[in-house]
């Protein structure tokens, strides 16, 4: 039974991110370390209490594995609307991937993570992990509504009154998170997959006033 097991286990992730990692060890130059060994399938954080580094960490190793199965992965949200059209969004974070992909207009594929193969686009997650920093329903009210039962909220503080979550506080850091299932998001397309993309958008947030929010480029 435990060899049966052991068989279905696509990778193993050891998240000891209460200890810091060993800087005597070779190679390691820092208390923080997330480290990831394809011999045995394993990937070890230290030094970082952030989910994230969780799911950062699968994106790496899907960047290893889908390249060398003709695939691309991608840091992109995805949506699909009504005839069926798929459209990307890439977008570093904080561009605005996870508001703009949950719109109620069309159906979310994921909005952070997705691979595309010559079928077509699929999500690596099944989940989103969302900016918490302000968030209202008045701003984005199916990513509100989705801190629920089954949700996982990191880095923020509640009301001690009321007991209900303070997205305005960031005494702890900025970089407050909400994690939920696709399932979630009214609407959401599963299985999550959609066809070849037929629009990609570039989310740029220029600082340096070079090209507007978004663009539209042209081949030159």
């Amino acid at each position: 039974m435990k060899k049966d097991f052991e068989k279905k286990i696509d990778f193993t992730i050891m998240n000891g991110g209460e200890f810091v990692a060993d800087t005597s060890t070779e190679n390691v130059t820092g208390e923080t370390s997330v480290c990831v060994n394809f011999k045995k399938k394993e990937l070890a954080i230290l030094g970082t209490q952030y989910a994230g580094e969780m799911k950062k960490g699968v994106f790496s190793i899907m960047h290893y594995y889908m390249p060398q199965q003709g695939a691309l992965s991608m840091h992109a949200s995805a949506n699909e609307g009504k005839k069926g059209d798929t459209t990307l969004l890439f977008g570093l974070s904080g561009t605005g991937k996870t508001t703009l992909s949950a719109d109620p207009h069309r159906s979310l594929i994921g909005d952070d993570e997705h691979v595309w193969t010559d079928r077509g686009i699929f999500n690596i997650e099944g989940g989103c992990y969302a900016k918490a920093i302000n968030l209202s329903r008045e701003k984005e009210p199916e990513i509100f509504d989705a801190v629920k039962f089954g949700s996982v909220v990191e880095n923020v503080k509640y009301h001690p009154d009321t007991r209900t979550i303070n997205y305005d506080d960031v005494s702890i850091t900025e970089n407050t998170r909400i994690c939920y299932p696709l399932e979630y998001i009214p609407g959401s397309k599963l299985p999550a997959i959609g066809g070849h993309p037929k629009n990609i958008i570039f989310l740029t947030c220029d600082a340096n006033g070079v090209l507007p929010p978004v663009a539209q480029l042209t081949r030159e």
